[in-house]
């Protein structure tokens, strides 16, 4: 249960709700268990009834357990009422007691079950924040199926205690506790005799409760596994159809299914064994209530009554449910421990990358900073930068070029604090990186990455998403000017067309040019533009380049790539190898040293693409 403990604040938080709930199901148990008292009254009314027309003007005695208030005879003078009278009044009052307690009942679920569902939506808020403050690096070693099982099915599981595993817990308490009251005030013997079952019930769920939990954590782990799998299929759909995988991608999911299966029907099987043993064991309490009461009867023991045996018969009867519900509501704790157990290793999880705790806020003006800063990605061991040293002034145009794997992405992720650097430093107009708000630090820069993501909407939110207070016009113009309006004005609904999860229906060009547009209306003082045109033809990136040109002009720019453009202007282009600076400089000096950047030069004219950079 200890687990379960970082729920315990919503339960303060809703607890108007909850002292209520448990209120009303006091009162609805309470109207509910003086029924079997007015059944007794009424049988041994009837008992005497008959036996007096058996033996006329033999006066029959029948002492009853008048126990309650609505049977007590300072409200009411029963003896002066005739048979007929005593019936109908206590038809009547099992009638308006059935609807008090249906009607309690009714607000006992719209406060308990209700405060549930709040719980259930702060839950999901409070990790789905705690998923938006974790890094990168968080993201890269857990897999999204897994993230999003843990905030729909195992919060729904936790919901399933805190509402209905609660109510019924308060249910079978107050149930069980009134009942045996009034069983033993009514015969201590016979409440004995109808309770002895009860410790090996106790027993049966203990032993089967520890074997349902241990089952529940396999299945949630499964389960995270199998959508996860779901997830990456639907998600590479493309890549699996044009490599023919259809069949084997469907043989693995179902050899993962299968397993899932066989362990679901086996907790399936064992949480069968709960109701078949509390339907046994309340038939075998009924019985020898009515077996030992019977013969109290027939020996004519004092107190001993055909009305009490049928009020005992009903209080068993009545404590099915609640006992029934013990190995459900056991059930249901049992596996929101199990789900909590998994949520709570995400929250527990603590971000590296944090502000502190007076961040700053002042605006960037676009001088940035690099001294001796080196780099290891923490999950790979690769050591990405080198004793990176780079100082860039405000507003001027940096090129980062060089071959894949040679460092140039980690520098736009370390610009983002996406990572902190392992060794050195970064700064911005002479303050430290880590002095910065991230929110301010992030949306102070504009940011395209090199693998595009578009969200599954309109083309204009995507768009939008830069900068959520622009306007139609300022939205177009950044469409013009990464190249993509007129293509967007062709699409079936211009703007407002769906594009599908992560804009499956766009081509690699559409999809970065949009990613550019996003980026540009955001317009702040720096850019990082990482590899971005990758999936364009010349002539698309030629204009392009001429916007981008005209855009950037007083603006800090980094164009990290691995091809080369003359046409944008650049104050320093800087050639990484292996993490480490080979080489910088101008366009001209650069080709003039003939290096790596020459070798560069002269593959991309060799491959037939030199109109691409003159």
């Amino acid at each position: 249960m200890k687990a379960l403990s970082p729920i315990y604040k919503y339960f303060w938080k809703y607890k108007t709700r909850l002292i209520l709930g448990i209120l009303f199901i006091l009162l609805s148990n309470y109207f509910r268990i003086l029924s079997p008292q007015i059944t007794g009254y009424v049988v041994n009314n009837v008992v005497k009834t008959i036996a007096e027309v058996k033996n006329p003007g033999k006066s029959i005695q029948i002492k009853n357990a008048e126990t309650s208030i609505v049977l007590s005879n300072e409200l009411y003078d029963f003896n002066s009422f005739t048979f007929e009278q005593k019936i109908l009044f206590s038809g009547i009052l099992l009638l308006g007691l059935a609807l008090l307690s249906g009607l309690f009942m009714f607000f006992m679920r719209q406060t308990i079950i209700v405060m549930s569902r709040h719980i259930e939506f702060d839950q999901k808020n409070e990790i789905y924040k705690h998923y938006q403050s974790l890094d990168i690096g968080f993201y890269k070693s857990n897999a999204t199926g897994d993230l999003m099982n843990r905030i729909s099915e195992d919060v729904s599981r936790v919901r399933m205690f805190t509402g209905p595993a609660l109510m019924y817990f308060f249910n079978l308490a107050i149930i069980i506790g009134l009942s045996i009251f009034f069983m033993l005030q009514a015969d201590v013997k016979l409440t004995l005799v109808a309770l002895c079952p009860l410790p090996i019930l106790a027993i049966t769920i203990y032993t089967v409760n520890s074997i349902i939990n241990k089952k529940s954590e396999r299945i949630q782990s499964m389960l995270s596994n199998l959508t996860s799998n779901a997830q990456e299929s639907f998600s590479g759909i493309r890549v699996i159809k044009s490599f023919a995988q259809e069949k084997a991608m469907l043989s693995f999911f179902n050899k993962t299914n299968e397993e899932y299966k066989k362990n679901s029907l086996s907790l399936a099987k064992t949480e069968a064994i709960y109701f078949p043993s509390m339907a046994l064991l309340i038939g075998i309490s009924t019985l020898i209530t009515i077996m030992v009461g019977g013969l109290a009867v027939a020996q004519g023991q004092e107190g001993a009554t055909v009305g009490k045996i049928a009020e005992f018969v009903l209080y068993i009867q009545m404590l099915t449910f609640p006992v029934s519900a013990i190995g459900w509501t056991a059930s249901m704790t049992q596996r929101a421990v199990a789900s909590q157990t998994r949520i709570n290793e995400f929250l527990n999880i603590t971000p590296t990358i944090t502000d502190s705790k007076d961040a700053l806020s002042n605006k960037l003006s676009g001088e940035i900073i690099f001294k001796n800063v080196s780099f290891t990605y923490p999950h790979t061991g690769i050591k990405a930068i080198k004793n990176f040293t780079l100082d860039i002034r405000s507003g001027e145009k940096i090129a980062i070029v060089g071959k894949t794997g040679s460092g140039k992405s980690t520098i736009a992720q370390l610009l983002l604090r996406m990572y902190d650097v392992e060794e050195g430093s970064i700064a911005y107009d002479g303050i430290e990186i880590k002095k910065f708000s991230l929110n301010h630090l992030r949306t102070s820069i504009s940011y395209v990455p090199q693998e595009v993501f578009l969200f599954s909407d309109s083309v204009k939110n995507n768009i939008q998403f830069g900068k959520a207070s622009a306007i139609t016009e300022e939205i177009e113009s950044a469409a013009r000017n990464a190249n993509i309006y007129n293509e967007i004005m062709e699409f079936p609904e211009g703007f407002n067309t769906i594009i599908g999860e992560r804009g499956v229906t766009l081509s690699g060009g559409q999809k970065q040019r949009i990613s550019i547009a996003r980026a540009m209306l955001k317009n702040p003082e720096i850019l990082i533009f990482d590899d971005c045109l990758s999936a364009v033809d010349s002539k698309t990136e030629h204009s392009i380049l001429q916007h981008l040109n005209e855009y950037i002009e007083q603006k800090t720019a980094i164009i990290i790539t691995h091809r080369i453009f003359s046409l944008l202007n650049f104050d320093k282009i800087i050639v990484l190898e292996e993490g480490k600076i080979a080489e910088s400089g101008n366009h001209e000096d650069l080709l003039q040293k003939k290096g790596i950047y020459y070798e560069m030069y002269q593959r991309q004219q060799s491959e037939g693409i030199k109109d691409q950079i003159n």
